[in-house]
């Protein structure tokens, strides 16, 4: 019988095998499939999906077990899905093709999608800038808002990494913009003007998709005056116009404040060294105290400057928003440095 098997067309049938056939009879609890050549195959409703069947209908199943003590085969309609749906996303793995998603449900660590019948990720690292949910700290109640504000929602990506016998599949969405994301940065240079929109503000400046590209605008190149906070300076959504100062791999770092000129360098033309000046303490610190000129212009008086008395403490001597009169010792207009001393006033 081997021999006669082996000379003929027909194969024998082993678990995973793909088979194609007719339906014979469709019943509460099973369906009855004429394989042909391979005889008959029975498939369970719970393994034949959801969509409908009646009698003539081609289907396409996988072999469960090749041979059941009745003598029929048991197949699985789900599992053939699943073997195609592997198959489809190997090959677009490998062809690194740009696929569109919608994620069915968000957790903290990312998005849940499901691309030819197979669950998969995408973390929240493989999100773009436009779609990165920038938050202050770690909060990660609001992280899942955002993230969930993307469900249903339309991406491209690409397949960063598929493993049929791991179950694994996860989507990157940063992989699927790079290539125009490189050719974009690649037209950008140090210098240029770009508009963008701010995405999240946080202690130390605040981001800005710029185009997809993802920007930051230190707390120091906010404004002209010191910045203490930046949220009252920018808020999320709002549109901004800033100068790149640096471009680093993917990312580009950027200075509103540069966009209008420097008003030091005006306001600083107002004093001179030898001048008698009056200003306001606006922060003492073990070395010196920090002194508001003008609106632009903040100066120091070295703790050296303060008295004849070496052990001298600043905090003994100024009391915050006061104000005292000082003299000008020294203007570095280069480096926007202001020398004042009290002791050459007193």
């Amino acid at each position: 019988m081997d021999d006669l098997l082996a000379g003929s067309e027909i194969k024998l049938l082993k678990n995973g095998d793909m088979v194609e056939g007719i339906i014979m009879s469709v019943k509460k609890h099973e369906i009855w499939v004429d394989l042909g050549p391979n005889g008959v195959g029975v498939i369970l409703r719970r393994e034949a999906g959801s969509g409908d069947m009646k009698e003539g209908d081609s289907v396409t199943a996988s072999v469960v077990d090749p041979e059941l003590d009745e003598g029929y085969a048991l197949l699985s309609m789900k599992r053939a899905v699943k073997e195609r749906g592997w198959t489809e996303l190997q090959r677009v793995f490998e062809e690194q093709e740009i696929v569109e998603v919608s994620p069915y449900d968000a957790n903290r660590g990312g998005l849940l999608i499901e691309l030819e019948g197979i669950r998969g990720f995408l973390p929240v690292s493989q999100l773009s800038a436009e779609h990165y949910p920038r938050v202050e700290g770690s909060d990660k109640d609001e992280i899942l808002t955002k993230l969930n504000s993307l469900v249903n929602k339309t991406l491209r990506v690409r397949i960063l990494d598929v493993s049929r016998r791991d179950n694994k599949l996860i989507f990157s969405e940063k992989e699927a913009i790079r290539d125009d994301m490189a050719s974009r940065l690649a037209e950008l240079k140090v210098g240029d003007v770009v508009e963008g929109v701010v995405t999240g503000v946080i202690d130390f400046g605040a981001f800005v998709n710029v185009d997809g590209i993802e920007g930051l605008v230190h707390i120091s190149e906010i404004s002209w005056e010191r910045v203490e906070d930046p949220r009252k300076y920018v808020k999320v959504g709002d549109k901004v116009k800033a100068k790149i100062i640096a471009i680093d791999k993917d990312r580009l770092s950027l200075s509103i404040k540069q966009m209008s000129e420097d008003p030091w360098l005006s306001e600083v033309k107002g004093f001179k060294k030898g001048d008698t000046v009056e200003g306001k303490i606006t922060r003492i610190t073990p070395f010196g105290a920090f002194v508001q000129l003008s609106p632009a212009v903040e100066a120091l008086v070295h703790v050296s400057e303060m008295s004849d008395d070496e052990s001298v403490d600043p905090e003994a001597i100024f009391k915050l928003n006061e104000k005292k009169k000082f003299k000008v010792i020294d203007i570095d207009t280069d480096n926007r440095k202001i020398a004042l001393s009290l002791r050459d006033v007193k």
